[in-house]
């Protein structure tokens, strides 16, 4: 137990503490109310025992003829003694002491202070830290007033009352003591029972230890209120979301997070294993509701990146699109080559020939209508590719003619690629059934201009298929990346990463529904910071 005592003992102690304040605070009221009660009871007193004095026949005579004055002594003496006053001064009409207990004050003016004796009234009050009753003594007819008789006792301190009184004193004090250390024994059991046992530095080892291990671990975690209020953020959880400095306390529907996150972190997008984008990253989001006693006291949500994971699977897809793209052109060679051999084994070489330079043709057209139009490697190799993995779906694949594409820098050229093959492979599964009439349409021109005038390349990719529900284009153009959209085809990561590609370049990408869908996407020339 650290030197300040455990939580029970300072709270005895505090509560100790007030109990003893307290008495202290009733005891001084006590005391100023028996304080007061005195100077209205001895005033009165005094008052009449200085009446008494100037109006006893022998003082007012020898206040009116100076040669008796020596007898005044025995009439004060003998009052303060009857009365129990400390003081019976008598003076002449001048305000001088002809007698007084105090040998020195004889000869001297007596300290009226705020009397109005001298006006002709008697009066009662504090003089000269006394509590004091002054009262003129009038002389025989015609002579009015010759002199002043002062009556005086010393008011008690402060606590004389108390002193006067232990009895009471001690029994207040007892049962004053009795009932704050048997309150204060309960409230430091309540306050025990609700710190579960533990003492304050136990408590603050038990916060340290928490934060530390919430900062520590390698999975980001927020956690809300009932009222959707950030309470905590991991600094794995502030990196991944990108957060400010003071999310905490702050809402989550205030929070600078796009709709897709603020559904997620509030509960309205249910579910395990929320995919969300953020910040460049594929995260998933896990939000689990916190009960303690039966009631929702919040909900604590659980991040974790899952960028790379989702980087390999796109690697991994576009090696598998290249295989396919591959196969679909191996089996176009081998029935052409079957029908090659086929002609020669039955000796038609002439018909051979025209097959062989028809084919060639074909092919030599197709390569040339692209690389005429698309002059960067990169993404016209694409198209050819994507054209024979169409052909071999029964699907036909065609270039716009409006297409025009010079050579690109690189990172325009690799994001071109990707835009470009996530937006022919969305069209390609969505005619997926095959027919005669199916058809994929890409155009690619790079005369277009942003909207604050910065040259950009513009994406249409059409097909014939049914086009894409409302709800699933707002999901995804809007939100980043949903399941819901996912669930309805392969329209989700792939157009959520085209999306990311275009508004980190500063574009744009929309769809719309014109017998069949049509993405349309607007990538600048040049990145934006």
């Amino acid at each position: 137990m650290g030197p300040a005592g455990s939580l029970a003992r300072q709270l005895l102690v505090w509560q100790l503490l007030i109990v003893f304040a307290l008495l202290g605070g009733v005891a001084a009221y006590s005391t100023l109310h028996s304080n007061a009660v005195f100077r209205d009871t001895e005033g009165r007193k005094l008052l009449a025992v200085a009446e008494n004095v100037a109006a006893t026949p022998g003082v007012r005579a020898s206040l009116a003829a100076p040669a008796r004055r020596d007898a005044l002594p025995s009439f004060a003496e003998g009052a303060r003694t009857l009365s129990g006053a400390d003081a019976v001064v008598i003076t002449d009409r001048d305000g001088r002491v002809l007698t007084a207990p105090d040998p020195a004050l004889v000869g001297r003016p007596l300290a009226f202070g705020d009397s109005t004796v001298r006006r002709g009234r008697a009066w009662v009050g504090e003089a000269g830290g006394r509590l004091a009753a002054h009262v003129p003594v009038v002389g025989d007819a015609g002579r009015g007033t010759v002199g002043y008789v002062a009556v005086s006792r010393d008011t008690p301190g402060l606590w004389a009352g108390v002193a006067g009184s232990p009895g009471t004193a001690l029994a207040l004090l007892a049962i004053t003591t009795v009932i704050g250390v048997a309150g204060s024994f309960l409230l430091a059991s309540r306050v025990k029972r609700q710190t579960l046992g533990l003492e304050p530095r136990e408590i603050t080892g038990l916060i340290e230890h928490r934060e530390a291990l919430l900062h520590g671990i390698k999975e980001g975690v927020i956690a809300m209120d009932r009222d959707d209020r950030v309470t905590l953020v991991n600094d794995r959880a502030r990196e991944l979301l990108a957060l400010p400095a003071d999310a905490v306390g702050t809402a989550v529907d205030d929070l600078r997070v796009h709709e897709r996150l603020r559904d997620v972190l509030t509960g309205r997008a249910p579910g395990a294993d929320q995919i969300v984008l953020r910040a460049g990253r594929v995260l998933v989001i896990n939000r689990l509701p916190v009960r303690a006693g039966g009631r929702l006291i919040g909900a604590v949500a659980t991040l974790r990146d899952r960028t790379e994971l989702a980087t390999l699977r796109e690697e991994l897809a576009v090696s598998s699109r290249t295989t396919d793209t591959l196969r679909a052109q191996a089996h176009e060679f081998t029935n052409r080559l079957h029908t090659i051999a086929g002609l020669i084994e039955l000796g038609e070489y002439d018909e051979a020939r025209s097959y062989v330079n028809l084919v060639s043709s074909a092919h030599d057209d197709r390569h040339d209508q692209v690389t005429a139009r698309i002059e960067d490697p990169a993404v016209a190799a694409l198209l050819i590719a994507k054209a024979s993995l169409a052909a071999e779906r029964g699907i036909g694949m065609r270039l716009a003619p409006a297409s025009r594409l010079a050579p690109v820098d690189e990172a325009l050229s690799g994001d071109l690629v990707t835009v470009v093959g996530n937006l022919v492979d969305n069209a390609l599964d969505a005619l997926s059934a095959g027919g005669g009439d199916d058809w994929v349409e890409a155009e690619i021109r790079d005369d277009a201009e942003t909207a604050d005038g910065r040259p950009a390349v513009v994406v249409v990719v059409r097909d014939s298929g049914p086009g894409v529900a409302p709800e699933i284009a707002t999901e995804v153009f809007r939100r980043g990346f949903t399941t819901k959209a996912a669930e309805q085809g392969r329209r989700g990561l792939g157009l959520a990463l085209t999306r990311q590609i275009c508004v980190r370049r500063g574009g744009s990408v929309d769809v719309r529904n014109d017998s069949g869908a049509e993405f349309t996407a607007v990538l600048p020339s040049a990145r934006r910071e």
